[in-house]
């Protein structure tokens, strides 16, 4: 089964759970506020994905770090500890199948994996 990983109020989650059920996929919501991340997911995501691309630099939780914090998202040891602290500043919503199988929301990616 599915799990989605992010934050029910980012836009970017909520269309692509509005996809997934429109598709009628059957899913779990893991919320990064309520739940947290763990060490062990963060460490296998890093193994699949450039840490570039988990990382969300584009977002308002990047933007409100300080320079440290920002420095220390560039090297996956460091990185991994930020982003358990702050998860907001994860990528999302990742889709995951036993692995990553979408990260973002892009419909004509989304439709491409789920036709």
């Amino acid at each position: 089964m599915l799990t989605v990983y992010g934050i029910p109020n980012c836009n970017t989650v909520k269309k692509a759970l509005d996809f997934l059920n429109a598709k009628g996929e059957e899913y779990t919501f893991h919320n990064y506020k309520k739940s947290g991340i763990s060490r062990d997911k963060l460490e296998e995501w890093m193994q699949q994905v450039p840490l570039d691309k988990l990382v969300n630099k584009k977002g308002t939780t990047y933007k409100a770090l300080d320079q440290a914090e920002k420095d220390a998202l560039e090297t996956p040891i460091s990185a991994r500890d930020v982003m358990m602290a702050k998860p907001s500043v994860i990528k999302r919503p990742i889709v995951e199948d036993q692995k990553i199988i979408a990260l973002g929301f892009d419909e004509a990616v989304y439709d491409k994996i789920f036709e």
